[in-house]
């Protein structure tokens, strides 16, 4: 699976990020390879190796190739190597003194004459001719697909991959016995006019050519950067105290994940160190059988028959009771040890109110008062009551001297200060601006 800016442009090279299908991530090219001698000078320039290592069909395969030309070609680059009666178009995926080892690691030899040679740069007619070539591997598959069903074979043909010059046809199938394909061939090779090659895989293979996302959220590990598939069974679930669970432990492929052998040397590592023979213990209570075995905390945990209450033992222990037991001797109770969650307890925040306590009924009162004057402003009278919250200098007589040389106003409504209406209690204003307080035709204040 490649990444979404790593698309491939018309001339066949990855465009977008311009990492030439190696990504950080390995998502481009599971085949992928740093060349961290690129740039180290050699004192001997002749004795570089002339083999380069090119990728097909987006790195699902790679082959060596001899560079037999006057040409330096550079990581990325498209070329013409020799292919089945024909030629191939593949990218440089590496170059230098890592192919050697890359050779070695493989067991090719550098000088063996089997090797196939490298053409020539890929020049617009290739790259034209294998795009077309390309364009018709979807439909030969799905027609291969066909005739294998009219021969009723029993396999899965899961990918077919056609040489750039269109000469040749490589078909991948996955079968659980032994298919006679022989008739199958001739009809592949009348139909598509190619030759075929057919290529037995398995059900990882497949999920590897097709990629996908695992559960744990990335990349299939077969599709970025696993080539070799390891034997994977139950016995890795258990050393690693998994529950022995079909649909948990099964991959996309529909057999148990490769992951299950990543960190079983380490368990198989830690658990040298437990006893083998301590499946159960003689008490003077009954007989204890074993749980579990914990090897990040170096604990066997045990239960007794009358009771369904685990009890963690340290190995020092268990090796303890076992030698008492050889003697004859049951002891009367197990030495548990005070097992520590290496997690912190989770402290719930305290949250400050800023604002204040704020409380319904002061929502509600508060409510009913803007609704109580908008309805008195509508009907176009002053609203009756009391309104709470005036301090005594605001009601009556209490006024402040300075208020006392304001002229008056005809006609005010009287009363105490406590109900006066909505008008009144607002903040002080000049004696023009303040409406005159009257039932009848308003009228402008007139001084005395």
């Amino acid at each position: 699976m490649g990444c979404g800016s790593c698309g491939t442009s018309k001339d066949g090279a990855p465009s977008g990020c311009q990492s030439h299908g190696n990504c950080s991530s390995g998502g481009c090219n599971r085949m992928n390879v740093h060349d961290w001698l690129a740039n180290l000078p050699f004192s001997d320039p002749e004795s570089n190796c002339r083999i380069v290592e090119v990728s097909f069909n987006n790195g699902s395969r790679k082959d060596y190739f001899k560079n037999t030309t006057l040409h330096y070609y550079e990581r990325g680059e498209m070329i013409a190597v020799e292919g089945s009666g024909g030629f191939d178009v593949g990218m440089v995926n590496l170059t230098g003194e890592l192919v050697r080892l890359q050779l070695k690691k493989n067991n090719v030899d550098e000088k063996s004459p089997d090797l196939k040679k490298v053409l020539r740069r890929a020049s617009e007619q290739d790259l034209a001719k294998m795009m077309e070539t390309k364009a018709r591997e979807a439909h030969t598959l799905i027609r291969s697909r066909a005739i294998a069903r009219y021969l009723k074979l029993d396999l899965k043909m899961a990918e077919v991959e056609i040489q750039a010059d269109g000469r040749k046809a490589t078909f991948f199938y996955i079968a659980d016995d032994r298919v006679d394909f022989r008739e199958l061939i001739k009809l592949y090779a009348g139909e598509f006019k190619v030759k075929v090659e057919m290529r037995q895989i398995g059900a990882r293979q497949e999920a590897g050519k097709v990629g996908g996302i695992g559960s744990c959220g990335r990349e299939l590990c077969c599709s970025t950067w696993l080539t070799d598939f390891k034997s994977v069974n139950t016995n890795a679930a258990r050393y690693q105290n998994l529950s022995i669970n079909q649909t948990k432990l099964s991959g996309q492929c529909g057999r148990l994940k490769c992951c299950l052998n990543f960190e079983l040397d380490t368990y198989l590592d830690a658990l040298q160190f437990f006893p083998t023979d301590a499946d159960s213990l003689e008490l003077a209570r009954g007989r204890a059988f074993l749980v579990k075995k914990d090897i990040f905390r170096n604990l066997m945990w045990y239960t007794l028959s009358d009771s369904n209450k685990q009890y963690p033992l340290s190995i020092e222990t268990v090796k303890k009771i076992k030698a008492q037991n050889k003697q004859g001797i049951r002891p009367e109770e197990l030495e548990t040890v005070e097992v520590i969650s290496g997690k912190p307890k989770e402290v719930e925040p305290e949250y400050a109110d800023l604002v204040g306590q704020i409380s319904l009924k002061s929502l509600e009162k508060t409510t009913r008062k803007r609704r109580d004057k908008e309805r008195s402003q509508q009907q176009g009278r002053p609203q009756q009551g009391n309104q709470g919250g005036r301090g005594p200098q605001q009601q009556g007589e209490n006024r402040p001297q300075h208020n006392q040389g304001r002229p008056q106003q005809q006609n005010r409504p009287q009363g105490s200060g406590g109900n006066r209406g909505p008008q009144q209690q607002r903040s002080q204003r000049p004696p023009q601006q303040r409406p005159p307080q009257q039932d009848g035709p308003k009228k402008p204040p007139t001084a005395q």
